[in-house]
């Protein structure tokens, strides 16, 4: 069985997509053990209380400095025995002993088709502003493996989405969200807890079992 840790900054909805998957028998052989988030207000918690899973609340704000924090964070993962750490909408920056500790076994959710509108500063609606801003026809979510850079990990799984000529950032997003992120995430979680997903050495990609 898959031990899965979620960490979450806002309202869970790539983490409700999970626990429905989770639910409904589209993850089979991976449960959620945890869900932490830096943001003790985030209703994600409170999907997690209403489904039996434990909410963590753990933010910067409560240690003297960052590196205590990291710390807790890192103790919450490694005390649990985590296989695989889901970032669903994280806002906090992991440290490099977690990336390095949880090599291959953290992944991301990002609101486009990495490489484009990705990178420091590019999250939330930041994202569908950009697109819309370049024109684009197509944008889509990006399922990718985390390492010490922002969104330059090993990609696993990505989803394109039609841009429409009518679109707001905030119409973009939603489509996005209901048509890649909402459907991709789970999927791979899926792969990962059957086994079948694994980083090529050599060339540093990812390769998928049928």
């Amino acid at each position: 069985m898959l031990r899965v840790a979620v960490l979450v900054s806002g309202g869970g909805t790539n983490l409700q997509a999970v626990i429905d998957a989770i639910e409904e028998g589209r993850i089979s052989n991976a449960r959620i053990d945890v869900v932490i988030s830096n943001n003790k207000k985030a209703y994600a918690l409170e999907r997690a209380r209403k489904h039996g899973i434990q909410a963590v609340g753990l933010s910067p704000k409560d240690f003297e400095n960052r590196d205590l924090f990291n710390e807790a964070l890192y103790q919450e993962l490694a005390g649990r025995e985590i296989d695989l750490v889901v970032l669903a909408g994280c806002l906090v920056v992991i440290p490099d002993k977690i990336i390095r500790e949880f090599e291959n076994r953290i992944i991301n959710i990002h609101p486009s088709l990495i490489p484009s509108f990705c990178g420091k500063g590019c999250y939330g609606l930041k994202v569908h502003e950009q697109a819309l801003q370049r024109g684009v026809k197509i944008s889509g979510a990006t399922v990718h493996f985390v390492d010490e850079g922002t969104d330059t990990g090993p990609i696993i799984m990505q989803k394109a989405v039609e841009v429409r000529d009518d679109d707001t950032p905030e119409v973009l997003q939603r489509r996005i969200m209901e048509q890649a992120e909402w459907v991709i995430l789970p999927e791979v979680i899926n792969l990962i807890a059957e086994g079948r997903v694994s980083v090529s050495v050599s060339e540093g990609h990812v390769k998928i079992k049928k």
